[in-house]
């Protein structure tokens, strides 16, 4: 590299470069000329030089020519053209030139293989190297135009790398170096006519060398602090930084973090960043691809020809960075990558913090720009532990929920309809960036990147903003699984397996046509980490839920004997997959004191919310999440439901049965997305019965489960009973709530319902305080199969107990007898779902209940209730 130690802050060191001569046979043109009719027309087809052009290249050429007949070499034969076209310099040009004198005393030795200036010309009409060494410009003078660059020349091994996109250390051979007898500059510009240094005491045209190389020795003493290249077109000129005069814009620490895998801050490293470097403002560009022979920065900025923009290996990191000046936001990009077969493939950075909308691919340069006002939530959001707070998630599937709305459009809508229902988070569906819509986010190829189909990511930003402003909290669904194949994005990066697993039975994921991550791979562990932490820090998300955990966790998942290998005690626990799980969750909670993460996890694998440093009977350490998503709970519960009452009693142990496990660990009782698609019939049309029927039972179930031990979280449009199944094309059935419609009141009671069980569910501690504690429960009759009920106690932490009661059978039970503590002097009925304002037949208990002194379910006390058909009743003390 031609730099010192990244990120110093001392003088730049530059390695000097020499430039051999080369023999005669094998001599590069020494006269600029256009490209033959047989040459590549890479450059674009070159008009004549005229005028000072034309006078320089053949000063140049004769400088040539004399330097080798005073060296005793016979001058280069002029490269063979097509036929009709005569060789440079032939109309009556002499064959021999006069050889030049010794340079004056004191002049600098000219430099391997480059040619010696005259001096017999006078300094005042060419302005030789030895002429500017000896009298340098006066400071403040404007740059001197006519000094006669010495041509500096490539070698072939660099020039034939840089054309075909291999080449390791570009800085290396372009840019400014110091040689013997001045300064070396090389420019590596395509299609263009030609290219002047300019520094502030010197202005030089460099030497065209084919295939859009230019160079020369100009005759400094020092490689310039700063110089500017005027690069001419063919209708213009472009003034500009050279972007092989920086040294690299990572720091040592940010390489040596890079390297072990351990860079928290990754996306600050990583991808595309403006910035100011060594003073100047541009774009630094970095893509980790270890198996890359080169890559190549393409965009919008060089009409995505990525040939003149080499990016540098930065080492064994795998590391390669371009800082490229003048370029800001909003241009597009992406690396064109080769592949150690030399094949070329062209991705999108895997750390893009902005994309384009699909189906387009792109990168897109961005800078963030909003002010965050969520001060007041930020502060408080950590004052309770999630699992001891309450904790009710309404699901939402963003670009669904009202279709074509954007995110700041919704930031207008989402929040105050969430906070009108009493919801204390939302849970988004995954929101970064994926290729296809039907996934629904689920295949994901922007990990750094919002979906671009809703606004920019300050627009996401606004819209977490605007929701903690309501006082709501922002879960996002994060998918670390796996990833689609699609040729542009992360499948086989570099050429090789590199974000995927090396092993094919590893690294295909069985069901879903995906890849899996190699969890095992320090780089992808840290890509992976670092994008937890990103969501949380850069977008003030309060809580990860993580997808298909269990895939995750086992190497067998999905796979029949034979397809796949045990792990190296064994068993088929995905070792690798633990590991990471363990780090992120510690990393996370590390870093953003507050935030919760959440695991859909569909096994009995034991500690997912354990803590990763308690092992547990299977010598594992916790996962370390939050809270896990109760699937048992959901598949049982919804089954008892979708028989007719009377065969519920030989389901009776579905719906106690959760139960026995219910505080294995921290519990989120879910109603999902994925319980209301592909022929799961939408939650109130799951209900058997008739409609008057499916709505009782919807709302005793919503009850139910709003006083089981857990966290709640029901999917949008489940609130309103929908009778139709979610789709992402449309979006809930809104129309539903028209009050032209004649059953709206069907579905706004269902939805005033909800509204209730989260408001009295959130002044309620017993609900939600001791969630996670086996004291905060207690069975009344659990085993009352016959009659389809259910009654249990929930306390607080100061023992005020809270009593729920379900009756899932259609009749109405009058004077129901129920134990109850004896301490309570009277109850008071604070929730019924069958209440007339939700649609129920108002079968309620108004007064005031008083227990008696007659034992019952081995208590010293009871009441006596009338339980209203397929219906929930809460009790609370009077």
């Amino acid at each position: 590299m031609a730099a010192g130690a990244p990120g110093g802050g001392g003088p730049a060191r530059r390695i000097p470069l020499t430039f051999p001569a080369h023999p005669a046979e094998e001599a590069l043109p020494v006269t600029p000329r256009p490209p033959s009719d047989d040459s590549p027309k890479k450059n674009g087809a070159k008009k004549p030089a005229t005028g000072k052009k034309a006078a320089v290249q053949k000063t140049a050429a004769q400088q040539t020519e004399a330097g080798k007949a005073a060296e005793g070499k016979p001058a280069a034969k002029a490269p063979e053209r097509s036929a009709g076209r005569k060789p440079a310099g032939s109309k009556g040009t002499k064959s021999a030139k006069k050889a030049p004198e010794p340079a004056s005393a004191g002049g600098p030795p000219a430099p391997a293989g480059a040619t010696p200036v005259p001096t017999d010309t006078p300094p005042s009409a060419t302005g030789t190297a030895a002429d500017h060494l000896s009298n340098p410009p006066t400071p403040g003078s404007p740059p001197r135009a006519d000094v006669v660059p010495v041509f500096a020349g490539l070698g072939p091994g660099d020039r034939e790398r840089l054309l075909s996109g291999t080449h390791h250390d570009p800085h290396g051979v372009l840019g400014a170096h110091p040689v013997p007898g001045g300064v070396a500059f090389l420019a590596f510009r395509p299609y263009a006519l030609g290219v002047t240094v300019v520094t502030d005491d010197l202005r030089a045209e460099l030497h065209d060398d084919g295939d859009g190389f230019f160079s020369a020795v100009l005759p400094l003493r020092a490689v310039p602090d700063a110089y500017r290249l005027l690069v001419a077109y063919e209708e213009t000129v472009q003034d500009t930084e050279d972007a092989y005069r920086f040294l690299p814009s990572l720091g040592e620490l940010d390489l040596h973090l890079l390297g072990e895998g351990r860079h928290e801050q990754l996306w600050q490293a990583l991808g595309a960043e403006p910035m100011t470097h060594q003073g100047v403002t541009g774009t630094r560009f970095t893509v980790w691809a270890p198996n890359a022979r080169g890559v190549r920065l393409a965009g919008t900025f060089n009409f995505w020809d990525g040939t003149g923009y080499p990016m540098r290996s930065l080492g064994s990191t795998g590391v390669w960075e371009l800082f490229v000046p003048g370029i800001g936001e909003g241009e597009l990009y992406k690396f064109e990558i080769t592949r150690p077969d030399g094949s070329r493939t062209l991705r999108a950075d895997p750390m893009a913090r902005r994309t384009e909308v699909p189906p387009r691919t792109s990168s897109i340069v961005h800078t963030s720009h909003h002010t965050w006002h969520d001060e007041e939530w930020m502060a408080g959001r950590g004052e309770r532990p999630a699992h001891e707070a309450p904790f009710s998630v309404y699901e939402v599937h963003l670009p669904s929920w009202r279709p074509g709305l954007t995110y700041r459009q919704l930031a207008q809508q989402l929040p105050a309809y969430v906070a009108d229902l009493g919801f204390t988070h939302v849970e988004l569906m995954p929101v970064a960036e994926h290729p296809f819509g039907g996934s629904w986010g689920y295949q994901v190829t922007g990990f750094y990147a919002p979906t671009a189909r809703l606004g920019t990511p300050d627009d996401f930003k606004h819209l977490v903003d605007a929701l903690h402003q309501a006082g709501i909290g922002v879960l996002m669904d994060w998918v670390p699984a796996h990833f689609p194949r699609d040729e542009w994005a992360l499948a086989a990066f570099d050429g090789r397996p590199l974000y995927e697993h090396a092993d094919p039975r590893r690294a295909a994921h069985p069901d879903w046509g995906t890849l899996e991550f190699d969890f095992g791979r320090r780089e992808v562990r840290n890509f992976l980490v670092a994008n937890a932490v990103y969501w949380c820090q850069e977008f003030h998300i309060d809580g990860l839920r993580v997808d298909a955990v269990a895939s995750m966790l086992y190497l067998d998942y999905s796979r029949q004997p034979g397809q796949w290998t045990p792990n190296e005690h064994g068993g088929r626990e995905n070792l690798d997959a633990v590991a990471f799980l363990q780090e992120m969750n510690a990393t996370v909670y590390r870093r953003n004191p507050g935030v919760v993460t959440i695991a859909e996890e569909s096994t009995a694998w034991d500690g997912v919310t354990r803590a990763t440093h308690h092992s547990g009977p299977g010598g594992f350490g916790g996962l370390g999440f939050g809270l896990k998503w109760n699937m048992g709970w959901m598949h049982d519960s919804l089954d008892y439901v979708q028989h007719e009452p009377v065969h519920r009693k030989y389901h009776h142990h579905e719906m106690t049965f959760s139960m026995v496990y219910a505080y294995s660990e921290n519990y989120v009782l879910p109603i999902s997305h994925d319980e209301v698609v592909h022929g799961k019939k939408s939650l109130v049309s799951k209900m058997p019965g008739d409609w008057w029927q499916q709505r009782a039972t919807t709302r005793a179930y919503l009850g139910y489960m709003w006083a089981h031990p857990g966290k709640q979280l029901l999917f949008m449009g489940q609130e309103f009973a929908q009778g139709a199944e979610w789709s992402e094309t449309h979006g809930p059935d809104w129309w539903l709530l028209d009050p032209a419609y004649p059953a709206e009141a069907d579905h706004r009671g269902v939805r005033d319902l909800v509204r209730d069980l989260n408001t009295v569910y959130r002044h309620t501690p017993a609900l939600w305080e001791q969630d996670t504690d086996p004291s905060g429960f207690q069975w009344v009759v659990g085993d009352a199969a016959e009659d389809n009920v259910f009654a249990f106690l929930r306390l607080d932490a100061e023992g005020t107990p809270l009593l729920a009661v379900s009756n899932l059978s259609p009749v109405v039970r009058h004077a129901y007898r129920l134990g109850v503590p004896d301490s309570v002097p009277a109850w008071q009925e604070t929730l019924n779902t069958d209440s007339a304002r939700y649609g129920g037949s108002d079968v309620t208990n108004p007064d005031v209940v008083k227990p008696e002194p007659q034992a019952w379910h081995g208590r010293p006390a009871s009441i006596r209730l009338t339980l209203p058909p397929l219906a929930t009743v809460w009790l609370r003390p009077a």
